[in-house]
């Protein structure tokens, strides 16, 4: 069965759309995605763009300016509600994860 689309989302796509709380355009994605994850998380910019199209055909990003090649875009409703709906899912993840290994459980 095949998986629909934007059911979860992937680190790319979450961070994408987490720097879109903000007008920005690609470039500042590009900069802004390892700057806020500290490196951990990087989006090609093929990727990227590629994203973008999408979350403009699914309405959950909007263009707000184009300056040349340039365009800016900014979060729908839509896309803040995917983005709250991901933000549980990974909490439910980790609320499981503490059951199962308990709050203080270290890795080895």
């Amino acid at each position: 069965m095949p998986r629909l689309k934007f059911q979860t989302l992937t680190e790319q796509m979450f961070y994408t759309l987490l720097c879109l709380k903000e007008e920005c355009c690609g470039m500042d994605i590009l900069d802004r995605v390892p700057a806020m994850t500290e490196g951990r998380v990087s989006v090609g910019s093929g990727t990227l763009y590629t994203l973008l199209e999408q979350f403009l055909e699914a309405d959950m990003i909007r263009e707000t300016r184009v300056e040349g090649r340039r365009r800016s875009y900014i979060l729908t409703k839509k896309g803040r509600d995917m983005l709250e709906r991901e933000y549980g899912r990974i909490r439910s993840q980790a609320a499981d994860y503490r059951r199962i290994f308990g709050e203080d459980m270290e890795v080895q």
